[in-house]
Formats: structure tokens, sequence, C-alpha cells
């Protein structure tokens, strides 16, 4: 048998299969995958002191391995390839076990593929070869597209899902493509993850399983949704915050004001008019107390200021939260932002734990601020009846006493 004579026939034959065949539901299963196919399986076996005859089994193999996709559905193209290829061969060669050989190899691409012997794991290899290589993204896309245009129903994470899968599981069988292409397709694993976690949005926490099946129907709407409203929620709580101290500063203020005046004007005449002593220690001890409530409501309270690259690994440390860093270095908190903006899990459990410990915050203030303004409220009325009821007895008692003209009672 002329090798070389029917290499060209096959070359030519396939060809005009795909030319006369091809449809456009056909994006990645193009005669210019099965082109790139044939490279790879004469880079490999290249690699191999094969014979001629061993070179044209894999030789024929790659160029028929997905003419399958033209007659019939992906799930059943490779018995299909075999098919097409046994009626091209039978016209050129009577070496039924040569034919045989090319059919095994054809069917060692099927997914999930168990390789015999060197051959098989070439073809296999070739097969599978842009998955470890930069083209992967590309390749990966095209893949999606084709499947798109026969269900268009297929959802993009899922899909995504289904080809860390297959990367997980997949593995080289040659020497030759373990050695050249394992580093890269490790590569293209976590690149994928990475951008399925970016589709899902917020992870799931620690030790939750209710909110994983939530996640899995965010779609990019609702990411949007989520992240407006936690930056809503953080900015509606800063408001909040605000609120406060603004309403403790105006207590601070006015009872400062208050304290000021008693002191400056009132105790003077305590000499004098003693029986509004009482009324005036009441009205003083309402007036500091409101204060150091009020103050004890707005006092900031600051942590270490301080972290450990192994608290940040664990996800354990609040990186948006200045207390937290202050005394860290810009390197340390540099290398560390650069771990939380990488993992969304992180930043949206860091989001979620802010706002979480802003409202903390919140309601010691607001329940400090209603104890100051309950104090303040009840202590201006029990004030202004002492200060009347202490009027009124004074007032009494001096109308019943005589004062002669030298100002002396009788």
């Amino acid at each position: 048998m002329d090798y070389h004579k029917i290499d060209k026939k096959i070359q030519v034959y396939v060809t005009g299969l795909f030319e006369q065949l091809n449809t456009d539901s056909l994006v990645y299963h193009t005669l210019k995958h099965t082109e790139i196919v044939v490279k790879r399986v004469q880079e490999i076996a290249g690699h191999y002191n094969l014979s001629e005859r061993e070179t044209l089994i894999i030789y024929t193999a790659a160029w028929f391995h997905d003419t399958g996709y033209l007659f019939t559905e992906p799930k059943n193209h490779e018995e299909f390839s075999c098919d097409v290829m046994k009626k091209f061969m039978e016209e050129e060669t009577e070496d039924q076990e040569l034919i045989d050989e090319i059919c095994a190899c054809i069917m060692a691409t099927k997914l999930p593929c168990h390789p015999k012997n060197l051959l098989e794991q070439i073809i296999c290899d070739a097969d599978s070869y842009h998955l470890g290589t930069k083209d992967f993204k590309k390749t990966n896309k095209l893949y999606f597209e084709e499947l798109k245009k026969k269900d268009p129903s297929i959802d993009l994470l899922k899909f995504k899902n289904d080809s860390i899968e297959l990367l997980k599981q997949h593995q080289f069988h040659t020497s030759y493509c373990k050695d050249l292409l394992n580093k890269r397709k490790k590569s293209n694993l976590k690149k994928l993850q990475k951008k399925v976690k970016k589709l899902k949005g917020v992870e799931e926490p620690a030790g939750t399983t209710a909110f994983s099946d939530v996640q899995k129907q965010i779609t990019g709407l609702t990411r949007k949704g989520i992240q407006t409203m936690l930056r809503l929620t953080s900015a509606n709580h800063l408001k909040l915050s605000e609120m406060a101290d603004h309403k403790a500063n105006i207590l601070i203020s006015v009872n400062s004001i208050i304290i000021s005046v008693i002191l400056s004007v009132l105790v003077r005449k305590l000499q004098e008019e003693t029986y509004l002593v009482i009324p005036t220690i009441i009205f003083l001890v309402v007036s500091v107390s409101t204060i150091v409530v009020s103050i004890l409501a707005t006092r900031p309270k600051i942590s270490g200021g301080n972290f450990t690259m192994d608290e940040v690994k664990a996800k354990k440390t609040n990186l948006l939260f200045f207390g937290n860093f202050h005394k860290a270095t810009y390197e340390q908190y540099d290398e560390a932002m650069k771990e939380l903006m990488l993992d969304p899990d992180y930043l949206y459990g860091t989001l979620i734990k802010d706002i979480y410990f802003l409202g903390v915050v919140l309601g010691r203030k607001y329940k400090l601020i209603r104890l100051a303004y309950n104090i303040f409220m009840i202590g201006i009325i029990i004030s202004v009846l002492a200060f009347g009821i202490a009027s009124f007895f004074s007032g009494s008692s001096t109308s019943g006493t005589i004062i002669n003209g030298s100002g002396s009672p009788f």
C-alpha cells in the first residue's frame, strides 16, 4: 500500500465532506478543528518512533474522528465516524485489521477516554490537546456557542461547571503531553473556577447549605441587585450613625449651657436662697448624667489595628474597617487587599460582616442616646417640680413672719 498516496486521498475526501455537508450548527467541530487535531497527532507522533503503518492509523483516525457530526447527533458521532471511515477505506485497502485499528482509535476519543495502547493514547491527547493551551478559553467559548445553537436554553453557569468537572477528571495519557500540557491545564482550571465564582456572585457562608441552593439561581441582574443592596445598606447605616452623633452632640451642647448658667448665675444666690440648693443639685446631676451617657454613645472604640496573613487566608479579618489594619504596613495591607479582591467569597463575606458590625454599633449608640434623652426628659420634669415645690414652701414659711422696721423679726 502506498501510504503517502492514501494520505492525500484521505485529506481531500474529508475536506470535501466538511465543505459539502457542514452547517451553521457546527461552530467548534468544524474542518478547522479536524485540521488542528491532525497537526497535533503529527506533533505527538513525532516524539515516538512509529512505523508508517502506525502513523497511517492515527493520521486516518484524526481526519475521520469528527465526521460523524455531519450526519448524526453528537452523542453517537464516534460510531458514525467509524462508518464513514470504513466506507472510504474499504475502497482503498483490503486490510481489515488496519481498518479495525483505525476504528478503535476513533472510538477511543469517546468520553470518558480509556485508550488501550499508544496509538489510542496519541489520538485522545491530540483531541483534547487544547485543554492544556492558552487557546482553551477560545475553544471552550466556541463549543458553548455550538451547544447553544442546538439547545438555546443551555445555561452558561452550568456549562462552565461541566467544563470544570471535565478539566478535573481529564488526564493526558502520553508522557509527551503530560510534561508539556499539565501545568497549563491546571492554570486553565483555576481561571475557570474564578470566573464561575464571579458568575455566582455571593458565595455561601461556611457551614450553610440553604444559601448555596439560592446561589445557584442567581443571575447577572440579581448580582447587580445584591451589590446595590449592600452598597445602600452600608450608606444608610453610616447616615444613621451620623444622625446618632448629631443627636448626642445636641444633648451635650444643651446640658453644657445649662451647667454653665447654673454655675455662673444660680450658685451665687444659693447662700441667700437656701431653699434652691436641692433643686439646683438635682438639675446639675441630671445635666451631668445626660452628658456622660451622650459621650459614651459617641466615644469611639478602636481594636488592635493589626492582622496576619493567616487570618486573611482563613477569612477571619475585616479589611474594610480601619480599626483592623491601622497599625499594619502598606505592603501588608496591599497584599491582603489583593487576596480579598481575588476571592469573591471573602469579598462579599467582608461586606456583609462590615454591615453587620455597623448595625451592632448603631444598636449600642441608639440605646445609649435613648437613655440620655430619657434622663434629660425625666430630669427636667423633676427639676422643674423641685424648683416649684421649693419656691412654694419657701413662700409659705416667710408669709407668716412679722418683720420690724429694722428688718429683724420679733
